[in-house]
């Protein structure tokens, strides 16, 4: 039996109505309890859910900056290849927040003779960044979230990540949260660390954009404190979708075909050994291949260190769906709304126009969604769960506000709006502003 369902693309709907996510109500009633006590008791609650939760509780929540530096310095001399590989995924990022910046601009423009809107592009006063370190500690979480808020120009920007050996953050997080330019650091993990940022206490600031992935309680607090502060998006469990066109016809060379699902295989255990709720779904053209893909999926396993979470994954939710042609193929992606979706076709481009909904998009066989993850640049806290129908992956844009402004001018334009103002005001009931519109009417009139 193989570990991944196999199923036809006109059985997919059926399917797919069964992972819809619901909420946890468990764990939105933990969660709430620990907004409560966070806000009623600040850094008290913080010191009893550290206690009950984490490794280890620190002496104190804020981690000195030259802890961070020593990391660093350290990282340096005991693995320089790996602070090589941050310091070139870091400049990377940088180098495409600056671009996703530079299509945001402020203008002013007359709409209208005497009308002149515009906008201001302005970054927020404090982010923060929440780096995960439950099964992995999440080291370029790091720098994906810092990274662009720094570009963005934001004033302050913290780093919080759960407390490791020794009441610190992770090392390895410590690392790159100095190659990220943090400027404050709290070892701190869990709701209760969202609360904290999102409520401020006596130790940690409130800041006004929270960003990172996490887990369920994470999530469930950073959904629930949405509006007392701004978030990048609830992200759940990560997922991604292999679109591949390869048939095992006579035409195709048997070893191409069995390369082709290995690379399928590959990627969907990078996806799979995440987390037991991860989902890795492919579609292919041919049920012959897709067979293939689940006997190379169970030859990599076999030598997978992370073997039992990537099998677990895949038992409750990897999928292959076998397409009968390729508008079906386009309807399921569409529908499934992947964070990841990555492309294995021969003409990528005439697929991407009609691929709508996705977090990131991966064209070709060589473009590896680990590329994504950690070192090419685009942002890898992307939007799960099918909520890629309405939303993209963080970016710098999320650590900037928008400004509308107005300023106005004596004229035939003025004054037509003024008038449409009056009458729509009266048309919803609302007296004052019909009135504060017709002030400006008549003052107009006595300047004739």
């Amino acid at each position: 039996m193989s570990i991944v369902t196999i199923i036809k693309g006109s059985e997919f709907d059926d399917y797919f109505k069964g992972f819809s996510e619901v909420v946890d109500e468990d764990v939105d009633a933990a969660v709430r309890r620990i907004i409560a006590d966070v806000r009623c008791e600040g850094d008290g609650a913080l010191r009893r859910y550290a206690e009950r939760f984490e490794k280890t509780v620190p002496a104190q929540f804020e981690v000195p900056r030259a802890a961070a530096k020593a990391a660093w310095e350290n990282l340096n001399t005991a693995e320089p290849e790996l602070s090589a590989a941050l310091s070139l995924a870091a400049d990377h990022i940088r180098r495409f927040a600056e671009l996703q910046k530079e299509q945001l601009k402020n203008f002013e423009a007359e709409i209208a003779p005497g009308l002149f809107a515009g906008q201001r592009v302005i970054p927020v006063e404090k982010a923060a960044a929440y780096v995960p370190a439950g099964r992995f500690p999440l080291v370029s979480s790091a720098l994906m979230g810092l990274i662009p808020a720094a570009v963005a120009g934001v004033g302050e920007r913290a780093l919080v990540s759960p407390p490791s050996d020794g009441g610190l953050p992770d090392r390895r997080i410590l690392a790159a949260a100095h190659l990220a330019g943090a400027d404050r650091i709290f070892a701190l993990g869990g709701a209760q660390a969202i609360a904290a940022l999102a409520l401020g206490t006596q130790t940690v600031p409130r800041v006004d954009v929270i960003a990172g992935p996490g887990n369920k309680y994470v999530t469930a607090a950073k959904r629930m404190l949405y509006g007392e502060v701004g978030i990048d998006f609830a992200a759940g469990p990560t997922d991604v979708l292999i679109i591949s066109d390869t048939t095992s016809g006579d035409d195709v060379a048997d070893d191409l075909i069995a390369q082709a699902a290995d690379l399928i295989a590959a990627d969907m255990l990078a996806q799979a050994e995440h987390d037991p709720d991860a989902r890795a779904r492919a579609l292919v053209p041919d049920e012959k291949f897709a067979q293939q893909i689940a006997l190379a999926i169970e030859k990599r396993l076999a030598a997978l260190d992370t073997a039992e979470t990537a099998r677990a994954s895949l038992r409750s939710g990897g999928l292959i769906v076998v397409y009968a042609s390729k508008d079906e193929a386009l309807a399921i992606a569409n529908r499934i709304a992947p964070e990841h979706l990555e492309l294995h076709v021969s003409s990528p481009d005439e697929w991407t126009g009609a691929l709508k909904n996705y977090g990131s998009l991966f064209i070709g066989s060589a473009a590896a969604e680990a590329l994504g993850d950690y070192s090419a640049g685009i942002n890898h806290t992307l939007p799960t769960g099918t909520s890629a129908r309405f939303t993209g992956g963080l970016s710098v844009r999320n650590f900037l506000k928008t400004l509308t402004t107005l300023r106005c001018a004596a004229g035939a334009a003025y004054d037509e709006a003024l008038a449409a103002a009056q009458v729509i005001a009266t048309a919803e009931g609302l007296s004052a502003h019909a009135e504060s519109a017709a002030l400006r009417m008549r003052a107009g009139e006595r300047r004739l």
